[in-house]
């Protein structure tokens, strides 16, 4: 884990309900040296790994994988909302606290036995992250790993993502 990139996501309480303390990492963004810091740990860590595509949710996603895709020599796959890409898709719906939500993904996105990077910038529950897993599994990809900036490991979200080899920045133990 990552003690400097910690010092620089921004944590703000009650937001967007009271109880939830939202990690905003807009502030990590912003800090040159920071943002360099998080995709050179994660080119580091994924160099070598023979990774064939990278695939991001919409939209904090992007901004790390789009990076790490261009670092690694390799396509990008984005991964949004309904309703978003233009050409035939595939979709996953997925379990929220208070109903569900559904991602999609172009039905030729991905192509037989490619080695997928799936990368957002957050683990919490891991609904999001699991469906994304799905819909490159549905398309024939393999997931070589999950990598994510964030992970609120007091959510459990690996739970949800077993099977996965999972690789987070930065951790929270904690809701404090």
């Amino acid at each position: 884990m990552s003690e400097s990139l910690k010092k620089k996501i921004r944590s703000i309480p009650d937001f967007p309900k009271k109880g939830i303390v939202f990690r905003d990492i807009t502030t990590l963004l912003k800090d040159q040296a920071a943002f360099q810091e998080s995709i050179s740990l994660f080119v580091e860590r994924y160099r070598k790994r023979s990774i064939d595509l990278v695939c991001a949710i919409e939209a904090r996603g992007y901004i790390f994988g789009g990076a790490l895709a261009y670092q690694l020599d390799c396509g990008f796959v984005p991964i949004r909302k309904p309703g978003k890409l233009p050409s035939k898709t595939i979709s996953e719906e997925y379990v929220l606290e208070y109903g569900t939500g559904r991602l999609e993904i172009h039905a030729d996105g991905i192509t037989r036995g490619k080695r997928v990077l799936l990368v957002d910038d957050l683990l919490a529950t891991g609904g999001t992250l699991a469906a994304a897993c799905r819909l490159i599994e549905r398309l024939g990809g393999r997931v070589a790993e999950i990598a994510v900036v964030i992970e609120l490991a007091f959510l459990h979200g690996r739970k949800n993502l077993s099977g996965y080899e999972v690789f987070s920045l930065v951790t929270y133990e904690s809701e404090m």
